[in-house]
């Protein structure tokens, strides 16, 4: 059985479509292989990891990737997790479904590093309602 590709996009693949990437696979990674890219990626924020490992998924062989690596790929669905990338996010040949499902970008938390705890946290489990949801409406 071959297995629906699906990618996540966001600006830097430090953390949102890192959480959705590892939320995924965690719940169906039978069914789906899953990817995550940025447009340009960075180093993966260490409370991206602290903040999944909390939920028991361990990121340590996460790594940011860049986009250009999945162009020319085919993805039953790619998924954009923030309004930057959404807005310049190369187009996937059909039959891909885009989707948009835009989430705070954690690394601009102002604070203490328990206040950026907090907004990691919060948009940790924003992506993990999605995806849930996602998986219950999902065709595929």
């Amino acid at each position: 059985m071959t297995k629906t590709r699906v990618l996540f996009v966001c600006s830097s693949n430090t953390a949102r479509s890192q959480m959705a990437e590892a939320f995924l696979k965690k719940y169906a990674g039978d069914r789906y292989e899953v990817f995550s890219a940025g447009l340009g990626p960075g180093p993966m924020n260490p409370l991206t990891t602290a903040v999944m490992e909390e939920n028991g998924i361990n990121m340590r062989d996460h790594y940011s990737k860049g986009i250009d690596g999945f162009l020319g790929n085919d993805f039953a669905f790619v998924i954009v997790v923030c309004s930057k990338a959404e807005t310049v996010c190369p187009v996937f040949p059909d039959p891909c479904v885009r989707l948009y499902w835009p989430f705070d970008d954690p690394e601009y938390a102002k604070g203490s590093e328990e206040e950026k705890l907090v907004k990691f946290r919060e948009v940790r489990d924003q992506i993990d309602a999605k995806i849930k949801q996602w998986l219950q409406e999902s065709p595929a």
